[in-house]
């Protein structure tokens, strides 16, 4: 039996167990199934790894993109890069680490990407954010990174520091953060909404609700809106192809 998985905590949110069998079943795939790994540490992963010695990948997501790597042997250059993964390959025991958020972030976000979008605002600085900073570089987009925690010194400011001024320089605003996945519906970044315009693109990496309260209110003020449900399907195709690949 040959295992796929993804580990996180929790993994209530998770669509990647569906998404996986069901393709699994569709291909006709047989002796393979995908389980999901909710590790209430990151400690626990070398126990996981021995106890399910069929394991031939694995998906990572919150809160475990950056403190997996520890235990990787082999890092892709986009991941020694930005120091995060989210898919991980499991080959004659060697584990090597790869970032695909990086590949269906940038292929959904550049769609609805207009000259006018020049500048980004980053909300949240995990795992995702660093995938979603890589991109914005390579398509030389300037940013500013928003945490709870400001820190000067890396460019990351506080949400009270979006004010008006910041609002009209940069129409560009993405969230990484978890704030609006279900089950918290009714809950969304703290920013200054009533500043929004038609001119302003929302991106937001949370998939379900399909339209996050924080798109709504993009959507109110005729902005640009797109959710991540499509950067999550093209991030799990290469996951399988990297899975797989000889």
């Amino acid at each position: 039996m040959t295992k796929y998985g993804i580990i996180g905590y929790p993994l209530t949110h998770s669509f990647s167990r569906q998404y996986f069998n069901n393709k699994i079943e569709k291909d006709g795939i047989e002796a393979a199934v995908y389980e999901n790994y909710p590790l209430l540490t990151i400690d626990e992963f070398p126990w996981l790894l021995k106890a399910n010695p069929e394991l031939k990948g694995l998906s990572v997501t919150i809160p475990y993109k950056e403190s997996v790597l520890q235990f990787v042997n082999i890092l892709s250059d986009e991941v020694k890069k930005i120091g995060a993964a989210n898919c991980i390959r499991i080959k004659e025991n060697h584990l090597t680490a790869f970032n695909t958020d990086i590949i269906g972030f940038e292929k959904s976000f550049v769609k609805l990407l207009q000259p006018i979008h020049k500048k980004a605002l980053v909300l949240g600085t995990g795992g995702s954010s660093k995938a979603v900073q890589y991109v914005l570089r390579k398509l030389h987009i300037d940013y500013l990174v928003v945490s709870r925690n400001a820190n000067n010194e890396n460019g990351i400011i506080q949400y009270k520091e979006i004010t008006a001024p910041v609002m009209d320089e940069y129409k560009i605003i993405i969230n990484c953060t978890p704030v609006g996945m279900s089950p918290n519906e009714h809950t969304c970044p703290d920013i200054p909404y009533e500043l929004l315009t038609a001119n302003h693109y929302l991106f937001d990496l949370v998939y379900k609700p399909q339209k996050t309260l924080f798109l709504q209110k993009g959507e109110n003020k005729n902005s640009v809106t797109c959710n991540g449900f499509e950067m999550l399907v093209l991030q799990a195709e290469e996951n399988w192809r990297i899975w797989n690949e000889e």
